[in-house]
């Protein structure tokens, strides 16, 4: 009934329309018609009169349009409007498919970086008041942000006055046992309090109870939504069901719901509960877990980290030993989860807002051109009766139509540059980054572009009508849209010129240092040759392989088993591979010296005698570890060089003895080797020491392979190898060294930043010149009777060169100037991305001033070249 009663609305409004037009039609006709009456009475002739009485009525359009104005037929008035639009739109095919493609390009490059944006920064977190939420960190002399002990995490918690909750977390790795044998999962341990200091309750079954975490009660997890769903499709009878995780049986008490998500831990598809009894938490000095805490009202994040400080510095007084240079640091959760990527973010957002801001210069100026050509046209029609007002509308609906159908299209290309860009991400940095799920066209992206869609519409429409002298209409038929009015169009379209040119300096220069940056980055050296290399992990069942022997007859066998494989040259083993985020650190003491509680702090590796010979780690010192080294001979330790130069200074550190604890017995160091990069890329060398696998030996393990052969072909045989060792075995994350290396965090956030900034500088020089070849196009064209003129006078065609580059070089002086100073501000607020290079880098700031003023300069001499070989005779004609 509600579409029959539109459909008839719709078709009395016609009607309604239509005897509205006829009966202005009669009623007019008959006031002229009456007019002619009274002229012919007075003594006129017919055709007289006929004349007289138009002369007297006025202009019958200009009366239509204002009668319609006065009864309201604006919809009617804006679909002509638009109708005329898209005829002058397809009268004008270059113009329009330009204008529409450069706008759609930037609205495309803008929307889908905004889409990131609202997904990592401007959307909330899915937890209740996410703002007050702190993550917490023990710091040390390497850095701020590392593990606290859970007897460290008591103690906070007891004795803190700024948090309303506190708890801990830790993500592991874990062996689930399955009918098919171990299955590599990543699983988060939590205290009971995690889930209620977040603000988030199992969608299925109940959340941890308060001391669930006594040993003597039943050992519990909460599933994932995805571990649910892809494990046990979506089971609601799951409750209470058990599986086996690192040889612990533990019962499933809650399913999390579907949006949950909590970066720093995932991707965990199991959430267990704590175990205080398992040595680590029993001791001090072990530290292996990060804090969450909820704020008291009213208390700041400032406030809070005061707090946290105060009771670390009374731990480190209680507990020398243990606590000495351990200290507090605190962050809030926002920033933890996107902290590394909003500089990269909000650098891409301000290339994609110049990349539009070049675009809509460049439409600007297409637009005013067109304009100058259509003044005739717009002064012959309001000679003919159309309203200041009717114009006005007009310029209006063609502006905002051309922004619609570029944005528009725009939005639609954005839609998948958005999937591009998240297909680009690898896929275990994708895994922690959760926000990032639904990624697309949700309603504030879709806000974004409506925004972007009416600023294009006003300028698109303003602009055309800053150019129109309404009041000017004879002076406009006469002079046809000459003389002044290109003067000042050359004026204005040049400060256009000079802000395209600076954006796309600005642009130039980022690209160039985070280019450079790269590839710093890329050829940092790292103290290995990465190619030729496979690397594979592999792990046991503790129950399985419980013992010292076990351990290393299942590391002998499978090194044996893989240097079976064709082209095998050597089989290294560690605890950890390199370029990963650096974890795994102890504190260690040198022997004979005097101690007086120094907090001396490395990174250590548990490797076996051939891992730094397959790395082609380079030996400055002493020697390698030998196979034979295992517990039945005396502790031996290799140290890299920035632990060597860092704890024994110039001395020769090979034959001193180290000890990583009291009890523990000494370690003669017998090598020096070069720096391995044990965090990622961009961080700086640390000390490490690597020790015998053999004297501490473990079920788990990473194999790095070298190979003469292709190692991408080695990944399969060499998992196949491992499992005819043990088809129990859990085996994952295969890949080769330069694929680690490729797909590392801070290798991707260089990378991306790089070409998509790059990307976007490519296309703004292109726009930039391109519209500096407009205007001094435009400004030959209207020069051409001068420049004929001078020709004529015996002018040579060099002068004419002068003449036009002069112009063009004023702009690109300008503008590259302008750029200059702009580029050092940006690239200083962008410096923690830059990697071994200099904001004010000046071969960069150099080179890319040449490239674009030489571009610059190649787009301006077409249209010098085009005014030298201009005849004298036909440029005087054309006036």
């Amino acid at each position: 009934m509600n579409a029959i009663s539109r459909s008839l609305g719709k078709l009395a409004l016609i009607l309604r329309r239509k005897r509205f037009r006829s009966d202005l039609d009669e009623e007019m006709a008959f006031h002229r018609a009456q007019a002619e009456k009274d002229f012919i009475a007075r003594g006129m002739s017919e055709e007289e009169a006929r004349y007289a009485a138009k002369r007297q009525f006025g202009n019958a359009t200009l009366l239509h349009e204002l009668s319609q104005a006065q009864v309201g037929f604006s919809a009617e008035a804006v679909m002509q409007d638009i109708r005329f639009s898209l005829r002058q739109l397809r009268k004008n095919p270059g113009f329009a498919v330009t204008a529409i493609l450069i706008l759609a390009l930037g609205i495309a490059a803008s929307v889908a970086i905004y889409a990131f944006v609202d997904a990592a920064l401007i959307k909330p977190l899915p937890y209740n008041d996410p703002s007050r939420l702190a993550v917490l960190y023990e710091s040390i002399p390497l850095g701020t942000k590392f593990h606290l002990s859970y007897l460290d995490y008591l103690d906070w918690k007891r004795e803190n006055k700024v948090f309303s909750a506190f708890d801990v977390y830790e993500q592991q790795s874990l062996n689930e046992k399955t009918s098919e044998g171990l299955r590599q999962v990543v699983g988060a341990r939590v205290t009971s309090g995690f889930f209620r200091t977040l603000g988030v309750k199992p969608i299925l079954g109940r959340d941890f109870y308060d001391g669930e975490e006594n040993p003597s009660a039943q050992r519990t997890l909460l599933l994932s939504y995805g571990a649910w769903q892809n494990s046990y499709g979506g089971d609601r009878h799951v409750l209470g069901k058990t599986l086996e995780l690192d040889d612990v049986s533990y019962t499933i008490v809650g399913i999390l719901p579907r949006a949950f998500s909590f970066a720093p831990a995932e991707p965990a598809e199991f959430w267990m509960i704590e175990n205080p009894a398992k040595g680590c938490e029993k001791n001090r000095g072990c530290h292996n877990l990060y804090g969450i805490a909820r704020l008291k009202p009213g208390v700041s994040f400032a406030s809070a980290l005061a707090d946290i400080k105060t009771i670390a510095q009374k731990l480190e007084k209680q507990y020398p030993n243990s606590n000495r240079d351990q200290w507090a640091f605190l962050l809030p959760l926002d920033d933890v989860v996107v902290g590394d990527i909003r500089p990269i973010l909000l650098v891409l957002l301000s290339g994609a807002g110049m990349l539009l801001l070049i675009a809509g210069i460049n439409v600007a100026s297409l637009l005013l051109v067109r304009s100058e050509n259509r003044k005739r046209e717009m002064t012959v029609r309001g000679a003919l009766g159309a309203s200041p007002r009717r114009l006005i509308l007009q310029y209006t609906t063609e502006g905002m139509l051309l922004a619609v159908i570029g944005c528009a299209l725009g939005t639609v290309c954005a839609q998948e540059c958005m999937h591009i860009l998240a297909r680009l991400i690898p896929k275990d940095m994708l895994a922690s980054m959760p926000y990032l799920n639904g990624l697309g066209l949700n309603a504030h992206v879709v806000e974004f572009a409506v925004v972007l869609t009416l600023l294009s519409g006003v300028l698109f429409a303003v602009l055309p009508l800053a150019r129109v002298r309404f009041k000017d209409i004879r002076e406009g038929l006469s002079e046809g849209g000459r003389g002044s009015a290109g003067v000042a169009w050359r004026r204005f379209g040049s400060n256009l010129v000079v802000l395209e040119l600076a954006t796309a300096m600005v642009l130039l220069v980022g690209a160039g240092l985070l280019g450079k940056s790269f590839y710093r980055l890329l050829h940092a050296d790292i103290g290995l040759e990465p190619d030729h290399l496979a690397t594979l992990q592999v792990s046991g069942s503790e129950s399985s392989y419980n013992t010292d022997a076990k351990n290393i007859a299942l590391a002998r066998e499978t090194v044996q088993q893989v240097r079976k494989l064709p082209g095998i040259v050597s089989v290294g083993l560690t605890s950890k591979l390199p370029i990963e985020d650096g974890d795994e650190t102890s504190d260690f003491r040198i022997v004979g010296r005097p101690y007086h509680g120094e907090h001396n702090e490395v990174a250590f590796r548990e490797v076996n005698a051939d891992y730094l010979v397959t790395l082609k780690a380079r030996l400055l010192a002493g020697r390698y570890f030998r196979d034979d080294e295992d517990k039945s001979k005396p502790g031996v330790v290799v140290i890299n060089q920035t632990m060597a130069r860092q704890y024994f200074g110039g001395m020769n550190a090979v034959g001193m003895q180290i000890r990583t604890g009291d009890k523990d017995p000494p370690m003669l160091i017998v090598g020096v080797i070069s720096d391995l990069q044990e965090g990622q890329l961009d961080s700086a060398p640390r000390g490490a020491m690597y020790m015998p696998f053999n004297q501490h030996p473990m079920s788990q393990f990473a194999l790095i392979v070298r190979s003469t052969q292709r190692v991408e072909d080695l990944l399969p045989s060499l998992e196949k190898s491992v499992h005819q060792v043990d088809p129990g075995l859990a085996i994952f994350d295969p890949q080769t060294m330069e694929q680690k290396i490729h797909d590392a965090p801070s290798t991707y956030l260089h990378r991306s930043s790089a070409w998509l900034v790059g990307g976007f500088a490519g296309i703004a020089l292109l726009l930039g010149v391109v519209g500096l070849y407009g205007v001094i196009a435009y400004s030959v064209s209207q020069r051409t009777r001068e420049i004929g003129v001078r020709m004529a006078l015996g002018a040579a065609r060099g002068s004419v060169y002068r003449l036009v580059l002069s112009e063009a070089g004023a702009l690109i002086a300008i503008g590259v100037a302008a750029g200059l100073a702009a580029s050092i501000v940006g690239a200083v607020l962008m410096r923690k991305l830059l990697f071994g290079v200099a904001a004010w880098d000046v071969p960069t700031l150099a080179g890319v001033a040449m490239l674009l003023a030489s571009s610059a300069l190649l787009a301006s001499y077409l249209p010098a070249h085009r005014a030298a070989s201009v005849s004298p005779a036909d440029a005087l004609r054309t006036e």
